[in-house]
């Protein structure tokens, strides 16, 4: 069923996509994986900023500008960077699990990979996407978020880790496959929402810009319009899951590995009782700031790439 200019319907029979996709194909884990990389690239220092917050006391740091400005003045501005090695490399295999398991789960519901889902459809899509790279996604985090928030004024007798493997051998050495797997519901419960937001933030600007700019083709949009419907889409991806983000970082900067699942209703009544309402938003305001480029970088370079290689098809 063809739509009116302008109109975006949320459940009804899908039309055709101009746009990219391949169904859960190779180009997604091609175009995914080079997302990834620019994604980290671009939104890594900010990221280190708003991790320090989320885990930090109350008191430690001012705000957002003051932990930027202490982390650069005590460890320069390389300090920006810690933990950068375990996303480049693995945030690049995250998104391309990702963005594959997206596309399959469009084909999935539409039957096509041509098919144009639902912003109904889209949102069922990215949830289960979440879900799934949670496999990926979680030991990646944990790595990230433990080496992000050593300083080098570390505490007397701690161990500072000087890249993710010799983190990831100690942890395995400590606790086993459960180390390694550290915060893995939390990390489950963040990416449901905030990649069913994720993607339909994105899919819905890139419509109504479409249908503004473009005759309703995405595939015409611009670089610079990709980028501002991604931009809108992760702005959604922070918006729908930042509390659960932090009862995460909290998790997996604990002592030891927790075991089940209710340590995520513990977590969160301990932030609660610690900082209130406000401890669940420590960090918003960078992580918002940061994701306007890297979201903006990561889709627009999905698209693009996916745009190159199936005209090379």
């Amino acid at each position: 069923m063809s739509e009116a200019p302008g109109t975006l319907t949320v459940f009804e029979e899908p039309a055709m996509d101009n746009g990219s996709g391949s169904g859960g194909g190779w180009k997604d884990f091609a175009a995914g994986s080079l997302a990834g990389a620019a994604q980290v690239a671009v939104g890594h220092p900010l990221d280190t900023v708003k991790v320090r917050m989320q885990i930090e006391k109350a008191g430690i740091f001012k705000g957002p500008i003051d932990c930027l400005m202490k982390t650069i003045r005590n460890e320069g501005v390389l300090g920006l960077y810690k933990g950068m090695a375990s996303p480049l490399v693995g945030i690049s295999a995250v998104n391309s699990l990702l963005f594959w398991a997206y596309s399959y789960g469009k084909t999935l519901q539409t039957g096509s990979a041509t098919a144009k889902p639902t912003l109904g459809q889209v949102a069922i899509a990215g949830a289960g996407a979440g879900a799934v790279n949670s496999i990926l996604a979680s030991p990646v985090e944990l790595l990230k978020v433990r080496l992000q928030v050593q300083y080098n004024t570390a505490a007397q007798g701690a161990t500072v880790f000087r890249g993710p493997v010799p983190l990831a051998k100690h942890l395995l050495l400590q606790f086993g496959s459960r180390g390694i797997m550290w915060g893995f519901w939390a990390t489950v419960a963040r990416e449901i929402p905030a990649n069913a937001a994720f993607y339909t933030g994105f899919e819905f600007t890139k419509r109504c810009l479409a249908d503004k700019f473009a005759n309703g083709d995405s595939s015409k949009l611009s670089p610079l319009l990709l980028m501002l419907s991604g931009s809108i889409g992760g702005v959604s991806y922070w918006t729908a899951s930042y509390p659960l983000d932090v009862i995460k970082s909290r998790v997996q900067n604990g002592k030891k590995p927790p075991k089940g699942i209710g340590y995520i209703f513990s977590t969160a009544k301990t932030i609660a009782a610690e900082q209130g309402i406000r401890g669940f938003f420590r960090g918003f305001t960078p992580s918002v700031i940061r994701s306007i480029p890297a979201a903006g970088v990561t889709f627009a370079t999905y698209e693009l790439v996916m745009r190159a290689l199936n005209s090379n098809h």
